[in-house]
């Protein structure tokens, strides 16, 4: 399913104004037939003049291939990074190089939980997270190791340094039922849904490999990813549609008498609006072909994607193909390791396939991965606020994905740790049913400015369940 083809060659240092040729073969790329391609450019030494003897690679200014977002990675995913990287880039549109921008360092905390099939693939590297940087045509990246303290030594870098520029392909085609998502189309709305379909969806949507939005057939990998939501929409709809808090109760035929007993009202928030990976345009030749469950949600952790904010929500879609591109790709990740995304205007992605209603195991939060699921906000909240519209969107999300399971979400989980920088493996730990990603894991992920949101997530969740 990963395709690596793989050939380098040396690359000379040169003088820092030097543009080198467009790349030729010094590039890994996948086949072109694909949407999407990945560029992987391995980093050389470069003279560290502001810091003698503290390690720094890189790469100069160079034209490349067209490319949105961009990474480093680095042989084992076991390794840290301590240091800064920072790139620059060229527009394709205005041929102006940006400034400096910094790449968060510290992606080892989203990962696959240590010790499972997807964690010791060999495949498996040590990463960045992504940054989105736009349509781009040049690159210029610095990598340097962190400079000495006192009387200390200085850290390595990583072994195997490249850096992967992602194409993230087209939209999807016009026409096929998914205007962009933006402001006037919020996926919380009731009205101008981005679905041409209503109801929920049958058995026998699952009978055909007909995109019944288009009346285009299906892949064999289409048509599985859309199967497993097929008790939600019809198989190939690009939004799964949301549900009137009416239509919710019925559907679970709420105080239906029994033999025995009245059946309790569970508190379980309206289904919202999910824009589906084929909605996103996710390739699925790229993933694992299985789906791996848990047994239950009884947590979720929220993340920023750390890709920056320069991005609108027209182009969401796109930023989505390129972190799962780079995830899967270019980390060696079987899937897009987020279970959802929400973007600025509040729209909600399907993440990892396997069914959004159902137990999917993200690779989100390193040692908390089992019996939870993993939302992250396209942006970086460290310094900026999050919008409202992204906050109300995580809090009707986790209404109806926590009510299935019967959290509450302004109270508490109970998670076994698979081992991480907090919890030794197997420690027993109580967390918030809606966590930040921080609270499992020693990071600055989701942000400081949307970790202070996540009370006012959870009290907004708990109102959407009836609380």
């Amino acid at each position: 399913m990963r395709a690596f083809l793989a050939s380098s060659i040396g690359v000379a240092c040169a003088a820092a104004a030097l543009v080198l040729p467009p790349l030729s073969g010094d590039a890994r790329a996948d086949d072109a037939s694909l949407p999407g391609s990945t560029q992987s450019l391995p980093l050389v030494p470069l003279t560290a003049e502001r810091a003698p003897g503290v390690p720094q690679q890189g790469l100069l200014r160079r034209d490349v291939r067209p490319f949105s977002l961009v990474g480093v990675v680095w042989d084992d995913p076991d390794d840290e990074l301590h240091g800064t990287v920072q790139v620059r880039t060229r527009a394709t549109s205005t041929g102006k190089w940006s400034g400096w921008q910094a790449v968060e360092t510290h992606n080892h905390a989203h990962a696959a939980d240590l010790g499972t099939p997807e964690r010791e693939s060999a495949s498996v590297r040590g990463s960045t997270a992504p940054l989105w940087v736009g349509d781009s045509d040049g690159v210029e990246v610095r990598v340097r190791s962190e400079a000495p303290r006192a009387g200390g030594s200085v850290a390595p870098l990583p072994r195997g340094l490249r850096i992967e520029l992602v194409d993230p392909g087209d939209d999807p085609p016009p026409g096929t039922g998914t205007p962009a998502p933006g402001p006037e189309n919020p996926s919380t709305g009731t009205g101008t849904g981005t679905t041409p379909t209503t109801g929920t969806g049958t058995g026998s949507g699952a009978d055909t490999n007909q995109d019944q939005t288009s009346g285009a057939a299906l892949t064999p990998e289409e048509a599985a990813s859309s199967a497993v939501n097929a008790d939600l929409a019809v198989i190939g709809a690009l939004e799964i549609p949301e549900l009137t808090k009416e239509e919710t109760e019925a559907s679970l035929d709420y105080g239906a008498e029994t033999d025995t007993e009245v059946v309790a009202k569970p508190y379980i928030g309206p289904r919202p609006r999910i824009v589906t990976r084929k909605g996103w345009g996710a390739d699925e030749k790229l993933r694992e072909r299985d789906f791996v469950y848990t047994k239950s949600v009884q947590a979720a952790f929220l993340h920023h994607s750390a890709t920056g904010n320069n991005y609108s929500c027209a182009e969401a879609p796109s930023v989505l193909r390129s972190i799962y591109r780079y995830h899967v790709v270019s980390s060696g990740w079987r899937d897009i390791g987020y279970n959802f995304a929400v973007d600025k205007c509040g729209n909600i992605y399907e993440g990892r396939a396997g069914g959004v209603a159902k137990p999917v195991m993200g690779a989100h939060t390193l040692g908390f991965n089992s019996n939870s699921m993993g939302i992250a906000v396209l942006g970086t909240y460290s310094s900026s606020t999050p919008p409202a519209a992204s906050v109300t969107a995580v809090a009707r999300l986790t209404a109806w994905k926590l009510g299935l399971h019967g959290k509450d979400p302004r109270g508490k989980a109970t998670l076994t740790s698979g081992g991480g920088n907090l919890y030794p493996k197997g420690t027993k730990v109580k967390l918030n049913v809606i966590s930040g990603h921080r609270d499992g894991f020693s990071t600055d992920c989701p942000g400081d400015r949307l970790y202070g949101k996540l009370g006012t997530a959870r009290a907004s969740s708990a109102k959407y369940q009836g609380r």
